[in-house]
């Protein structure tokens, strides 16, 4: 699916030229190529230009996500933009990388704001590059419109990500995208190959009355997992000893396993609306809608090594071929009225989840007998609340199952203050209660003691949040979260290996983040402080007290008639010692360990970025100093982080 998506996108934009432009507007474009910026579009040739006089601006390039909050194609460079120039192209200030790029990140914070009522597959290692519903985006565009991304990789390989987005009409909008990855990575059998193919179509009839949003996704996420460095390997990497700088002379603990995560995924969401206020039915001032969401999704996770390491305990044969299969089919149907009388819109939903998690044989063992399979379906109910008074908002989301394999209930509320574009205040509340990840009830694997079948009560959280959103001043953000039955892989002990576990004692964690930014002619120094608390359950739940990340930098445009923006500085990054989990690879998850505490050390980046145009170009210095610094910076126990590495990319943008 991967392979026939990506030869789709190629031709798309090799035929590019053929998609819809206005030629009676502008007859002597022909096929050539315009550079678009502000509201001025220039043909490559330079022989003339073209004002688009406000018909066609920068804002009607709309970006939408699944929640239909609308924004638009940005071209600006900004530290915001330096901070999310990352394999996931997004703020990872939460994340700790491993040393290639492709590999997992470990959690050094969470936020939790997922209201679904239904668990997933686990292996959530393999999910930071996973597309979910939430993260796929559908385009409103005028003309065709391409992005190209493209990144260096570690030692050998590289990054890059293409987006196609153009309308065979102002009705129909579609794209198509790839990213695709190979890094080989300076440590031993730690190649990474990742590929995210994905396809939007977004369309609506001309009286609005019909709307829909289809995407197709397929993903192959592929790392070789070497189980970090033995002992005597992370002797000689903390002694600096000159002879193991080239990092693939360092001993991991093996290297013949890879693990893989394959999906492909169909989505559509549409509504027809049944009557709306501009209706003749003058005595009906609202707005009625029906509508249907389906999403049918496939997962394959495989762990694979061609002998069975010590590391893990015994094995039933002397190759692993662990493999897993999970189909998810959702279909939800609504009915949403905006009027006065219900002072907002209230919505009305019923949804069917069905599902089937399996393995391809049932095990019969002197621990007991394990199923092949966890498969059901369920009904949930619920409704949301949608409303504005003058410059308050009111968002209430509610769902419960009421019938089926799977139990839960879902509760979220917000209140937000929006003065204008520059101030933000809301604050929100929230109760989930689902069950765990099927991967901590139910495992099988060629490695004895990775084989289990759990009956866990629901996981049960609830909170409050706050967050000022002042743009121009101060961003300031609270979370207390409350688990009950936190679900959790738990620490190997005397010689066994790590199991799901599931605590009585309720954690209570505390999160504040606050980030501000001070500037001082073309100068600025961004900072970002994050600061955490278990008051409860610290011993099942870890993560740093203190996390910082601040930015000292200088802008201006250069030369005359600013053809060119510069943005350069330093990046300081830092997080205080802790109990950092470990990593396992053969069920993709972190698991807890009290053994060696981890952070404590200093990360510099030094950057260039410039901005031509629509091409923003960065050059980065990735943690320089390690060439001078203590070697005790690790991404997890027996996995170091990453050495001093030169990184060069761009993101360009076309505008036909």
């Amino acid at each position: 699916m991967i392979k026939y998506l990506t030869v789709i996108f190629f031709l798309c934009f090799t035929f590019s030229a053929l998609a819809q432009i206005d030629r009676e507007r502008y007859p002597s474009l022909d096929n050539k190529f315009v550079e678009y910026e502000g509201d001025t579009a220039r043909i490559n040739t330079k022989e003339i230009e073209i004002k688009l006089s406000g018909k066609t601006h920068f804002k009607d390039y709309k970006v939408i996500n699944y929640s239909n909050d609308t924004t638009f194609i940005d071209t600006t460079l900004n530290i915001s933009k330096e901070y999310k120039f990352n394999y996931l192209r997004k703020d990872n200030l939460e994340l700790m990388a491993f040393a290639n790029q492709g590999q997992t990140f470990n959690n050094l914070a969470y936020t939790y704001n997922d209201n679904s009522l239904f668990p997933k597959i686990g292996a959530r290692a393999k999910h930071f590059n996973f597309y979910e519903v939430e993260d796929i985006k559908y385009y409103y565009v005028p003309t065709p419109t391409t992005e190209l991304v493209y990144k260096t990789g570690m030692e050998q390989g590289q990054m890059f990500d293409g987006l196609f987005t153009f309308n065979t009409s102002e009705q129909l909008n579609a794209s198509i995208s790839f990213k695709g990855m190979r890094s080989l990575g300076h440590y031993r059998h730690a190649l990474s190959d990742h590929g995210n193919a994905r396809a939007t179509i977004n369309y609506h009839t001309k009286d609005n009355r019909y709307r829909i949003k289809f995407h197709l996704v397929a993903q192959d996420l592929n790392n070789n997992q070497n189980g970090g460095l033995t002992e005597e390997s992370i002797e000689d990497f903390e002694s600096d000893n000159t002879e193991f700088k080239d990092r693939n002379r360092l001993i991991t603990n093996f290297t013949d396993a890879r693990n893989t995560l394959r999906a492909n995924r169909y989505y559509i969401d549409h509504n027809y609306t049944l009557w709306n206020k501009n209706d003749s039915l003058k005595r009906i001032p609202s707005e009625l809608k029906i509508g249907h969401v389906l999403n049918y999704e496939r997962k394959h996770y495989e762990y694979k090594q061609d002998a069975a390491s010590s590391l893990f305990g015994d094995a039933f044969t002397s190759t692993i071929n662990d493999k897993l299969k999970y189909v998810k089919l959702f279909n939800e149907v609504y009915a949403s009225l905006n009027s006065p009388i219900t002072l907002g819109e209230v919505k009305f939903k019923a949804n069917y989840f069905n599902y089937e998690y399996q393995y391809k044989s049932i095990l019969i063992s002197d621990n007991g007998f394990i199923d092949s399979n966890l498969k059901g379906n369920t009904i949930a109910i619920g409704g949301e609340w949608h409303t504005q008074f003058k410059k308050l908002n009111l968002d209430v989301d509610a769902s419960t199952i009421v019938s089926g394999d799977l139990k839960g209930h879902n509760f979220l509320a917000k209140i937000s203050f929006v003065k204008d574009s520059l101030l933000n205040i809301s604050a929100g509340a929230f109760r989930n209660s689902k069950s765990p990840n099927f991967n901590f009830l139910l495992n099988q694997s060629a490695y004895k003691a990775y084989n289990w079948q759990n009956d866990f009560k629901n996981q049960e959280m609830n909170g409050i949040n706050f967050e000022i959103d002042a743009k121009k001043w101060i961003y300031l953000s609270a979370q207390i979260t409350n688990i009950n039955n936190y679900t959790y892989f738990d620490a190997p002990v005397a010689g066994e290996q790590t199991k799901p576990a599931q605590t009585s004692e309720t954690v209570n964690y505390l999160k504040l983040k606050l980030s501000k930014e001070f500037k001082l002619g073309h100068f600025a120094l961004d900072n970002q402080f994050i600061y955490q608390k278990v008051s409860n359950g610290e011993s099942v739940f870890n993560v740093p007290d203190f996390i910082t990340r601040n930015t000292f930098y200088y802008a201006n445009y250069l030369f005359k008639g600013k053809p060119l923006y510069l943005q350069t500085g330093v990046t300081f990054s830092y997080f205080s010692k802790y109990y950092m989990n470990s990593y396992n690879p053969v069920i993709s998850e972190f698991y807890l360990q009290n053994n060696q505490e981890i952070g404590g050390f200093p990360m510099f980046d030094f950057f260039v970025n410039a901005q031509i145009r629509t091409m923003r170009i960065y050059f980065k210095l990735e943690h320089f100093n390690s060439s001078f610094s203590e070697s005790n910076y690790y991404s997890a126990p027996t996995y170091p982080y990453r050495d001093f590495t030169v990184r060069f990319g761009l993101v360009w943008n076309f505008f036909i």
